[in-house]
């Protein structure tokens, strides 16, 4: 007979880490175990080094908001990210998560657009934000000075006469998702909580009382073993699929994930680091996936200050950055097939990015960088490689976006897609035990509330309670509001 426990976390990320804190805070009699392929937590998408590091509020990403009079999904976005804050400085409160700077800093979100339809949309987007509570702090310029000012590296020895705008929000964020995955892992392992890292689940089986086998391998020595668990949440990452799959949930049937890696290049160099404290994202090529939006960032990462940009779209079968091979043949099933062939034929323009990105050598990396940098010299960057990002498939289409995938009855979930993701970690787990623990979500109603102060309430739609709780939490944390 093998262990049975309550609950089985796959995937040594963000979300399994935020799920087994929530879990452990609620039900601290539960027994939790986790499972991880790796030799340690947080090394994929998790990774600060696999990621922007944005705090993805919705406050430069013009992907969030392609239609500048319709402010909707900038505002969930960004009140998702606010339910994030909260609840990080209840566990900084508690003890659970370390002092603010060691995971979060503060930087200002930006966005620059060249060419005069770039600068009516963005000064559109900027005439509706302003007005929404979230976004009150939004500033707005075409005026060379002024942004030589917020971000002097974008304007040295750039061409005269042409049209350009940014919009910037002071209250930006730079977020180490690796740290905080390390500090709620070592707190849940301080608390009872097993972490099997060199182990990679291999099968899900469910059994006739509604439990599931999961069957996995201990990467040193190949030895095989198995657990039994009430509860499964298949945080993985790009192989959630995979998973998804092997446990024969009518629910995953129909869907299929494309597999987009990145590059992006990097420098430490302290001079250019100090004239640039920002995060500066642009518009998005014709044909690239929504996550490939080009960006010049500031960020923090063990203290270190550094800049990214990037990134550059790669491609590789594989679902994850140390995945398989042959990850995206394995994946076709009867029910996604027709819909994942849907998508290749309906969507060459993006066909035609990755093909035209993977053709681009370092020197024209370079150059895309000085549309950003002007005075960018190769000599202070290199290409470093970032993570595996699995885009969803589903219905012939390819979905931006981050979705939630469950069993009829609760008792297994996965997460797909890959944005905003780890910024969104903490409200996507919320509507996970919501949906997957109906029975006792009303009992955890008032925990909840202590733990995130406006769970369950839009912020937006009440301004004395956005500028309250925000610059509340933004003082617990440290940063600007």
């Amino acid at each position: 007979m093998s262990e049975s426990v309550d609950v089985v976390l796959i995937g040594g990320g963000v979300m399994s880490a935020t799920l087994g804190t929530l879990l452990k805070e609620l039900q601290p009699d539960w027994k939790i175990v986790a499972f991880e392929r790796l030799g340690d937590v947080a090394q994929e998408s998790s990774n600060p080094w696999n990621n922007a590091g944005t705090g993805h509020a919705a406050l430069c990403e013009l992907n969030y908001m392609p239609d500048p009079d319709d402010p909707a999904k900038a505002v969930n976005i960004n009140e998702q990210f606010q339910v994030s804050r909260q609840l990080w400085v209840s566990l900084i409160e508690r003890g659970i998560l370390s002092a603010p700077e060691t995971f979060i800093n503060s930087t200002p979100h930006m966005t620059f657009v060249r060419g005069e339809k770039g600068v009516a949309y963005l000064r559109q987007r900027y005439e509706t934000l302003k007005e929404q509570p979230l976004f009150s702090g939004i500033e707005y310029s075409e005026d060379s000075r002024v942004i030589n000012q917020w971000a002097p590296l974008l304007m040295q020895k750039r061409r005269a006469g042409e049209p350009f705008a940014v919009t910037r929000v002071p209250a930006g964020t730079d977020v180490d998702f690796g740290a905080v995955t390390h500090q709620l892992f070592d707190h849940l392992t301080e608390n009872g909580v097993d972490l099997h890292l060199d182990h990679e689940v291999k099968k899900l089986k469910r059994r006739k009382d509604g439990t599931w086998d999961v069957r996995y391998r201990n990467m040193a020595g190949k030895t095989p073993g198995e657990i039994n668990a009430k509860f499964v949440f298949v945080g993985a990452g790009g192989w959630a699929i995979k998973l998804l799959q092997s446990a024969g949930i009518p629910e995953i049937s129909g869907y299929g994930v494309f597999p987009i890696g990145g590059q992006f290049l990097k420098t430490s160099n302290p001079k250019l680091v100090a004239e640039h404290q920002a995060k500066v994202y642009s518009q998005a090529a014709v044909g690239a996936p929504p996550m490939s939006v080009p960006h010049l960032d500031a960020r923090m990462v063990d203290g270190e200050g550094s800049l990214m940009f990037g990134p550059f779209a790669t491609f590789s079968p594989k679902f994850l950055k140390q995945g398989n091979w042959m990850d995206i043949v394995q994946q076709v099933r009867l029910g996604n097939i027709g819909s994942m062939l849907k998508v290749g034929a309906t969507n060459l323009d993006l066909v035609k990015y990755l093909v035209s990105e993977l053709l681009k050598g370092r020197e024209q990396k370079l150059e895309g960088l000085r549309e950003f940098m002007p005075t960018a010299k190769a000599e202070d960057w290199e290409l470093i490689q970032a993570g595996q990002r699995a885009q969803v498939m589903k219905g012939g289409k390819l979905q931006f976006g981050t979705e939630v995938v469950s069993s009829a009855d609760g008792s297994i979930a996965g997460l797909l897609g890959a944005s905003p993701g780890a910024s969104t970690a903490v409200p996507i787990m919320l509507n996970l035990l919501e949906k997957c623990f109906p029975n006792e979500f009303p009992v955890w109603k008032s925990e909840l509330q202590s733990l995130v102060p406006t769970f369950g309430t839009s912020l937006n739609d009440d301004p004395d309670l956005t500028a309250r709780t925000v610059s509340a939490s933004a003082e617990k944390l440290g940063i600007q509001r």
